[in-house]
């Protein structure tokens, strides 16, 4: 498969875009990678890169965007952190991704038996990672299938994918909340975002179709809700 370039990034629109992972993971599943020559792509993007798309994911060492998207090098920008939580430093590398290197499309992509929203669902305290635990907790709240309190925890795992399917949600509300440079973006259908959630006992990503926001209907939609 050939490496991206400034033209072949240029010319993929943001449903092209999400149509490429989603072809991508189907090959995945299927065992039927893409064979590539990884040591000519690295000549072919030692002068530049043109990703297409920008994945927020969790890091999560089952969860690789580049594998389960069956992505090349220069494909695909990856940024990973645990449960997948958005803070202004990620914002902005969203925003280099989208406004400065031309990427398309923004998946923010969780996944089953997460371990970070394990520990706030149990409301874990262990350093700094109790204010990264803490992003994660306004899904917990919301979270309101589960009635029993002694149900509210790890153990019960319907919860515990309740609550990672709202965090993910809840992340792609306030990256457009957040950045005014991407909002805009989506309003002149330069860029688009969707939440997904990647399954690692199948390898199969399910896209939330309810989250995609790809145009000023969509964006004003989002505001009010």
């Amino acid at each position: 498969m050939k490496t991206h370039t400034a033209e072949s990034q240029a010319s993929i629109t943001p449903d092209k875009a999400l149509q490429i992972l989603k072809d991508g993971n189907e090959r995945f599943v299927n065992n039927l990678k893409t064979n590539r020559n990884l040591l000519q792509q690295v000549n072919e993007t030692r002068e530049g890169q043109w990703p297409f798309a920008v994945i927020l994911s969790c890091i999560d060492s089952r969860t690789s965007a580049e594998l389960i998207f069956d992505q090349g090098l220069g494909d695909v920008f990856s940024i990973r952190i645990a449960g997948n939580v958005v803070n202004t430093d990620i914002i902005g590398s969203l925003e280099f991704a989208c406004k400065v290197a031309g990427s398309k499309l923004i998946v923010v992509m969780g996944h089953t038996k997460c371990g970070a929203v394990k520990g706030a669902c149990d409301h874990i305290e262990m350093g700094n990672l109790t204010e990264l635990l803490s992003k994660i907790h306004p899904a917990v709240y919301q979270e309101k299938d589960t009635f029993q309190v002694e149900q509210r925890n790890s153990k019960n795992d319907l919860f515990v994918e309740n609550v990672s399917t709202i965090n993910v949600k809840r992340s792609v509300k306030a990256i457009i909340d957040r950045s005014y440079i991407l909002e805009q973006m989506i309003e002149k259908g330069e860029i688009a975002i969707i939440g997904a959630k990647h399954h690692i006992d199948t390898g199969i990503v399910e896209f939330y179709d309810d989250t995609l926001i790809s145009d000023k209907s969509d964006v004003r939609e989002q505001m009010s809700s």
